[in-house]
């Protein structure tokens, strides 16, 4: 049998988890069978014991305001002992042992504008990156396309009527800080031009050698432009990081008039019925319009239509593309497929180790 986590005492690093675990929680240390589900959102976790638990899940920005973390602070204070924890998709989750406080609280969430669900066959909320708010290297906006995809799709947070569970996640440049190379629909901002170099400034603001050496791709290479000592990029080999513009101001990848977005499908992390997999692109380009990017929601909100209207109970996105094929995928959700579709890396997707499983 499971014992209780030790208490560790030390003043090295963030003070150890088991110090916040709620007591139901703690006293039921590995003893959890199963959990039931109880309503769009709302899940009850079952001990050994018979010791029962329940968590409300309320959707929320990734970015918070002090106003919002004192509100979810009160209401945990109000219902469930101040217990509640954020979940890897910037969902807030209420850890409460009294059932008869899941109804007011869930009531108390939706009229500070907070919706419950997330759970099960629903959309959950959409991981992202930083966005314009914070990156330097951003193609796109984060914060602003997800408020405007969750509107959207509203409806398929609140309810559990997809097929299965869908993942969606935003990544604001290739970079990828978000999990878009296995979700299940992903939202990639793409640079399409190389860095532009202030040949003025450069020499002056930024250290050569340490310009060329932060190139992962060997694309740029030193210069004289007007007899001075600068760099050229050689655009054939520039992946659009950004790494350069990190070391030195005078190189901007930013290019509103270039930047967009791209669309991906059908990637997942789980291993149930399949192995994991990398999502595929759907979509290669698509222009930034803020403040509510109508392109871009338009474009999620069809593959996910279609995806419901078609899709077995239990597939996945990418399962319901391997049922159907890829040619019909792009005959159903209207998108045209283009050169840019053509994955001509040779064997990737036959050598890449996507799984948890053993191969002998």
């Amino acid at each position: 049998m499971a014992t209780a986590p030790v208490k560790r005492i030390t003043d090295i690093g963030p003070p150890s988890y088991e110090n916040f675990l709620h007591p139901v929680i703690k006293k039921n240390y590995g003893l959890w069978k199963y959990h039931e589900n109880v309503a769009p959102g709302i899940l009850c976790h079952v001990s050994e014991t018979g010791d029962r638990i329940y968590t409300v899940r309320a959707g929320s920005p990734r970015l918070l305001s002090t106003h919002t973390i004192r509100l979810f602070a009160a209401l945990a204070d109000k219902y469930c002992d101040g217990f509640l924890r954020f979940t890897s998709r910037n969902n807030v989750e209420f850890l409460l042992d009294k059932k008869e406080n899941i109804e007011p609280l869930k009531q108390d969430l939706h009229a500070a504008g907070f919706p419950v669900g997330g759970t099960n066959n629903a959309i959950s909320n959409i991981v992202h990156t930083q966005g314009w708010v914070h990156c330097h290297s951003s193609a796109t906006d984060a914060s602003g396309i997800v408020k405007c995809v969750m509107d959207a799709l509203y409806d398929h947070f609140t309810e559990e009527k997809l097929p299965a569970k869908m993942r969606i996640a935003l990544a604001c440049c290739l970079n990828m800080c978000g999990a878009v190379h296995c979700s299940d629909i992903a939202i990639l901002g793409i640079h399409r031009k190389p860095p532009q170099v202030n040949n003025d400034t450069i020499n002056k603001i930024c250290e050569i050698p340490n310009v060329i050496a932060s190139c992962p791709t060997g694309a740029i290479r030193t210069a004289t432009v007007n007899g001075k000592p600068s760099v050229e990029v050689v655009e054939e080999q520039c992946m659009y990081c950004g790494n350069c513009y990190t070391v030195c101001p005078a190189m901007p990848l930013n290019d509103p008039a270039n930047d967009g977005i791209s669309i991906w499908v059908g990637g997942k992390v789980s291993n149930a019925r399949s192995e994991p997999r990398f999502s595929k692109l759907a979509i290669p380009f698509l222009p930034n319009n803020p403040p509510r990017w109508p392109e871009v929601v338009n474009a999620v909100v069809n593959i996910v239509n279609v995806y419901v209207e078609n899709a077995r109970k239990h597939e996945r996105m990418g399962e319901w593309i391997d049922r159907i094929g890829w040619p019909r995928f792009f005959d159903l959700t209207g998108i045209e497929f283009t050169r840019y579709h053509i994955d001509d890396f040779k064997n990737a997707g036959l050598t890449y180790a996507r799984s948890a499983h053993i191969r002998y």
